[in-house]
């Protein structure tokens, strides 16, 4: 199979949007720990907060890795073109492999850290009374009998 430069090409939209995905989620939690910190300091329910601040250090750490994955992608990318412009044909294949492997480590870690939101938000909500957490044919059920 010849590799044509169209093709890794073809992830440089990809990856810009994803990039920018991952950069809201870092601004997003940054500003959450910053508010917690605050709390933190204030509130008489430290270990509740501490938890939630230590799991949101851990999701930064993930993003952090995430964009480093996708900047590596990225950066793949472009040497993987270039070895196809000066005709490296195996080079460029391999070079470009690696790209779509680090490429597929970046979601992979976007997927762990999506999980680890949804953690977050339960412990925010721990304290509530009520809210069980259904599954999700329990919910889809009930959603149906209602209507």
């Amino acid at each position: 199979m010849e590799l044509s430069v169209n093709i890794p090409a073809l992830l440089f939209p990809a990856i810009s949007l994803i990039m920018l995905a991952y950069t809201n989620r870092f601004l997003a939690l940054s500003n959450r720990v910053r508010i917690l910190h605050e709390k933190y300091q204030l509130i008489e329910q430290r270990h509740l907060i501490f938890g939630q601040i230590k799991n949101l250090k851990y999701r930064i750490k993930l993003i952090q890795n995430m964009q480093t994955y996708g900047v590596a992608t990225l950066l793949l990318s472009i040497l993987s073109m270039f070895f196809i412009f000066i005709e490296y044909q195996a080079v460029a294949k391999f070079i470009f492999a690696v790209s779509l492997i680090t490429f597929a480590i970046s979601i992979f870690l976007s997927f762990i850290e999506i999980r680890l939101s949804t953690k977050a938000l339960d412990m925010e909500l721990s304290d509530m009374e009520g809210l069980e957490d259904p599954s999700v044919m329990e919910y889809l059920r009930k959603k149906f009998e209602r209507e």
